[in-house]
């Protein structure tokens, strides 16, 4: 399957139950009727009150000027619209870069590094995994099982060590041996888990002090969850600066719509998507092939 073609399937659930929606209450006629259907389409598909509110002035301006008449030249502009609020600023990924990775537990959070990984080394990049989870049992087996699959390096220690202890010897170890990439496991926090949220900032000053080159801090969130993926952008933006998401799982939700949410919210760009179980169903985030598959 092509890339286009995994995205376009992953996404089908969306879809579906978007677009065949907005199929259904167009009827050519651009009044207020059509107009409220089509905010309650738009925020049953989990995109935010402000989001939708932003898109529908948009579409109403597009669509008075152009005099839309046809369903496709209504969905055209819909998807300018909606590419308005996805395409924000995006921090460039320069070499070599450390990338923590932080979200809740049961997002898919070892899944995801597992396939960055797997990602990364297909770009002829080298790379290390680090065990910064060191609270969950078994975290490192299973990090240590994706760096088999990946092909990839590893440093951990036993179960209940100090993560701030493994995280500065994982880079110390990259620095060494000159590695693309580090990818920085931490615990899955809960939000009212205040002791693992204390751990998360003493890793952040390990790597500030540790090291030089670039770094980023991703969020795993479950796009099953849908708006509760919020308030977990919230909780760890405010803990450890967020440079971007990974959203998992969009291939099991008919509701896809919450990254508009996301970046309409917080101004924090997705980097990666799920589509799929496979290793290579990970996929950069591209706005305009995003909306091209919801629509």
């Amino acid at each position: 399957m092509g890339f286009f073609n995994k995205i376009f399937a992953g996404l089908k659930k969306t879809k579906d139950a978007l677009a065949n929606k907005i199929t259904s209450i167009f009827h050519g006629e651009l009044d207020d009727e059509f107009f409220e259907d089509l905010e309650y389409t738009l925020i049953s598909s989990d995109i935010s009150v402000a989001a939708t509110e932003e898109i529908i002035n948009s579409v109403k301006k597009s669509a008075k000027k152009q005099k839309i008449k046809t369903i496709n030249e209504f969905n055209n502009v819909l998807k300018e619209s909606m590419l308005e609020i996805l395409n924000i600023e995006n921090k460039d990924m320069e070499y070599p870069c450390a990338i923590t990775i932080v979200g809740v537990n049961g997002v898919g959070k070892t899944t995801a590094i597992g396939k960055l990984a797997h990602s990364f080394k297909n770009d002829k990049k080298s790379v290390v995994l680090v065990a910064g989870d060191t609270f969950r049992a078994a975290a490192a087996d299973q990090l240590t099982e994706w760096s088999k699959r990946a092909g990839v390096r590893i440093v951990k220690y036993q179960e209940g060590a100090d993560p701030g202890a493994v995280v500065y010897d994982g880079l110390e170890s990259a620095k060494a041996r000159k590695d693309d990439v580090v990818l920085i496991d931490t615990a899955g926090r809960l939000q009212n888990k205040s002791n693992l949220m204390e751990e998360l900032r003493k890793i952040n000053k390990v790597i500030d002090k540790t090291w030089q080159g670039n770094r980023q801090n991703y969020i795993v969130l479950d796009a099953t969850t849908g708006q509760n993926a919020l308030s977990q952008v919230e909780i760890f933006n405010e803990i450890i600066p967020l440079d971007g998401i990974i959203l998992t799982k969009l291939d099991g939700t008919a509701k896809g719509g919450v990254i508009f949410s996301i970046i309409k919210d917080y101004n924090i760009p997705v980097k990666y998507i799920g589509v799929g179980e496979g290793i290579d169903d990970l996929q950069v985030f591209d706005p305009k092939q995003f909306v091209d598959s919801i629509i």
